[in-house]
């Protein structure tokens, strides 16, 4: 692989990610997380397959050519079918997930079909893309920065670690093991190599996890030059590696994507600086949470031996900070900014497209739960390096937790139809007359679909984490649900079973199934937004150490079942006054709500005009989604709300204690969780934030 070599000897090989740990978890009693997988295994998948079929996804690596290859990019210079690789390579990864765990035919055939037809399109030196073969043959690897060979190619590895996971051969890893041989001899700091890396990030985090499968050194550090190279200002004879490239193309100077808003932007790839120098965190949302997914994966098994570790860590925890702090709304969405689906400057976070903006993709979301749990594993990593050996004082951060648990519930769940046949891309706080509050059954580019899918089959290897040192056994439960976590250690197993109906109630039973030779160790994370919490046996001089309450293995060979008890009530929490938004939302637990034009009908405005006193009364109701089932926790404010009229005054100065008159007060307001928004027909009216009553 040319120069490249390691910057620190690569460690923790059997550090798993969810993607390979979900496999000791099974949701053993009825729960939002089992039903929400049960409908991606009965119908979501085979619904997605249908599509696949239909726009000619599933047939695209025969290597023919389709009709669409000739239509005009929606969003120049990305063709529209520059995904499909990544697309098709998505599902292959979900159905391979539930695979695992229930037989389907239909899905088991399509799968080796897929499988099959990607061997059959590999070119005789490993190459492996869809587009560069059949449409634009001879221009590979001439346009890094925009058309996604190297995104493609990280689907298509964690599509074949999957595959070898669930069908225990090499049938897909084989080809794909291929093409990464070509990658590493083409892209590096030799002399006779390109020193270019992707202008999407995904084949970082790719590479790490196949690192871990295959030990072999050479795709850990390609990985790592990926992330050392990005934004290097004199990366290719010089300059700047995009600027080069482009000059090769023969791009004019003043031509450019139509998602840069000023030449050069490189900031829109995290490309306009080394990471390790990036105060903030900027451009295509998802870009960059794979991005810092993939460093922070880096930090977790490079261990102490890595002196980058320090400085890498630095830069993580300021990006995360300046995103969730700044960057980040009320339902954990991020990104702003429609143009280049990204941040804005910090605290712009308007709700709906006519009041400025609001992205919020799903994949994005989705995103922050990748980098939140590699978070998790990163302040292990950097305690050992301080010296400390014994795992069980590993110290955890709950705030990390705490954001892949918002978002899980509010802004990725939202990007699925409780039938799992309709979905989103952006999502929204508030609607429009041009962005209605609908899902769609696909989308030209269709990342979000299959990543929601494949997400569900892997959930479980979010919900805890654990180590296993000798026969001591710790594990840190990030979330909660109805699940059994089972963990080998050496002859003997050791069983964690949580039994819940989060998020709806708080209430969550526990059982240690452990033998007398085996110390178990439990981290229980107690949300930030929880006002109490009681533990049922109750522990003496309990103490919460940054979000986690830990149980030693002395109470709990005493108290092997108990019960811990989360109130989930109703609260009102608003976003930064920076972002000068006087607004009030409702949310309970983990979940946060919205309105709707089906529970209030009198709406015609998307609810812009409306009041709310966070002094009001508010009550529950038990609901379910009409059809679906699914059922819900309803809230409603009473005699909270009020519509604002403005009088006519010259413009642009309104008197102020004469700007509003208030119409009559509304006895009922209903919210609905934003999760569960769009299920149920109307308008497309929909709000999250409500303007707070003075």
């Amino acid at each position: 692989m040319g120069e490249i070599s390691l910057g620190g000897e690569m460690k923790n090989l059997n550090m798993s990610n969810p993607q390979t740990s979900f496999i000791n978890t099974k949701f053993t009693h009825p729960s939002f997380i089992s039903r929400r997988r049960h409908t991606v295994q009965t119908t979501t998948l085979l619904t997605q397959l249908s599509i696949l079929k239909s726009t000619g996804r599933y047939d695209a690596f025969k290597l023919k050519w389709h009709p669409s290859y000739s239509h005009k990019p929606d969003v120049w210079p990305v063709p529209n079918h520059l995904f499909w690789d990544s697309d098709v390579a998505k599902w292959i990864e979900g159905a391979c997930y539930f695979l695992m765990e229930e037989e389907c035919k239909e899905l088991d055939e399509a799968v080796k079909e897929l499988v099959e037809m990607i061997r059959g399109a590999q070119q005789s030196d490993g190459y492996l893309n869809i587009h560069f073969t059949v449409v634009e043959k001879g221009k590979r690897w001439t346009n890094l920065r925009d058309l996604h060979e190297l995104y493609n190619a990280g689907h298509l590895i964690e599509a074949a670690l999957a595959h070898n996971q669930c069908y225990g051969n090499d049938s897909l890893m084989e080809p794909i093991l291929k093409y990464v041989d070509l990658i590493c001899d083409t892209l590096g700091t030799g002399p006779e190599q390109k020193h270019g890396y992707p202008g999407h990030p995904e084949i970082e985090l790719a590479l790490l996890r196949l690192y871990k499968k295959t030990g072999n050194p050479k795709h850990a550090a390609l990985a790592e030059y990926f992330l050392d190279e990005r934004g290097n200002p004199t990366g290719q004879d010089g300059r700047h590696y995009y600027d080069v490239e482009a000059e090769a193309r023969g791009d004019r100077e003043s031509e450019r994507p139509v998602y840069y808003p000023t030449n050069r932007c490189y900031w829109y790839q995290q490309a306009h600086e080394p990471i390790i120098k990036q105060q903030t965190v900027e451009g295509h949302s998802v870009r960059a949470m794979y991005l810092l997914t993939g460093l922070a994966d880096l930090v977790s098994i490079r261990g102490k031996s890595s002196e980058k570790c320090e400085v890498q860590t630095a830069a993580l925890k300021r990006l995360w900070s300046n995103m969730t702090e700044r960057k980040m709304y009320l339902t954990g969405g991020i990104g702003a900014i429609k143009q280049y689906e990204g941040f804005g400057i910090d605290y712009f976070l308007p709700p709906s497209t006519d009041e400025g903006g609001c992205y919020a993709e799903t994949c994005a979301a989705i995103g922050v739960m990748m980098l939140a749990e590699r978070m998790l594993q990163v302040s292990e990593t950097c305690y050992k390096r301080s010296g400390y050996a014994n795992k069980s004082q590993i110290e955890l951060d709950g705030k990390y937790a705490d954001i892949m648990e918002l978002c899980f519930y509010n802004s990725v769940m939202t990007g699925m139809s409780a039938d799992g046949k309709a979905f989103t891309y952006v999502n929204q706080l508030a609607s429009s007359d041009t962005d209605l509050s609908k899902r769609a059954e696909w989308f030209t580019c269709a990342c979000c679909p299959p990543n929601v899918t494949r997400l569900l089959g892997y959930i479980g290897g979010y919900l805890w984490t654990h180590q296993v040192e000798k026969k001591l056994v710790q594990v840190n439960v990030h979330m909660y649900s109805s699940a059994t976590l089972t963990i080998p250690v050496e002859s003997s197993t050791v069983e964690i079973e949580q039994k819940s109906n989060w998020p709806w109630d708080g209430e969550i039973e526990f059982a240690v199934h452990s033998p007398a030779e085996v110390p178990v160790t439990l981290k229980l994370r107690i949300p930030s937004w929880a006002t109490s919490w009681q533990l049922s046996p109750d522990i003496p001089e309990s103490q919460l150490e940054k979000g986690y309450l830990t149980l030693t293995p002395d109470w709990l060979k005493t108290n092997p079942k108990f019960q811990l008890n989360i109130p989930l009530l109703p609260r009102f929490i608003s976003p930064h006054p920076y972002t000068n938004q006087d607004i009030a939302a409702l949310a309970r637990g983990p979940i946060v709500y919205c309105v709707e034009d089906v529970d209030n009908p009198w709406v015609d405005d998307h609810f812009k005009n409306l009041t709310i006193d966070p002094a009001c009364e508010v009550s529950e109701t038990r609901a379910s989604i009409p059809d679906i089932g699914e059922p819900y926790v309803g809230l409603a404010a009473h005699r909270a709300t009020s519509h604002l009229a403005v009088n006519d005054y010259p413009a642009p100065h309104v008197p102020l204690g004469a700007v509003i008159q208030q119409r009559p007060r509304i006895d009922k307001l209903h919210f609905i969780p934003y999760a569960l928004r769009d299920n149920r027909g109307g308008k497309g009216h929909m709000r999250v934030g409500i303007r707070r009553k003075r």
